[in-house]
């Protein structure tokens, strides 16, 4: 399960609609944390701080990643499996990204870079 957290209700929402219009041909299923199908559900969108998500787990459960949209690093960031932050090449988002970068570092979080831009390109489908 990937939790996506953003304060930012727009924020979210735009989110929202990418995942219904990633690509016609395959559906990424997600609902919001209060839905009834929310610990169902791979992809579930919060708002609200991420650790009410984990304690709403059934016991035993596997811990999920966190996917932070926020400007700011996100609350109880620590008690996820994994963070990970998408970062865009404006300079104003790459600012806010290297100074969360370094909020995590002095939180004692083991940092790493994945520039999927320097990546090998990848065939459609072929499971890679």
């Amino acid at each position: 399960t990937v939790l996506a957290y953003s304060a930012d209700a727009q924020r979210l929402a735009a989110f929202d609609r990418m995942l219904w219009a990633f690509d016609p041909a395959s559906f990424v299923p997600h609902v919001g944390m209060d839905d009834p199908l929310a610990t169902d559900t791979p992809v579930v969108l919060s708002a609200v701080a991420p650790g009410a998500w984990l304690d709403r787990l059934p016991e035993g459960s596997p811990l999920p990643w966190l996917l932070n949209l926020d400007d700011a690093c996100p609350p109880d960031a620590a008690r996820f499996e994994r963070v990970m932050e998408i970062v865009t090449a404006t300079d104003d988002d790459r600012q806010k990204a290297r100074q969360r970068w370094r909020d995590y570092a002095a939180a004692g979080h083991d940092v790493r870079a994945h520039d999927l831009a320097q990546a090998p390109a990848r065939a459609a489908g072929d499971g890679t």
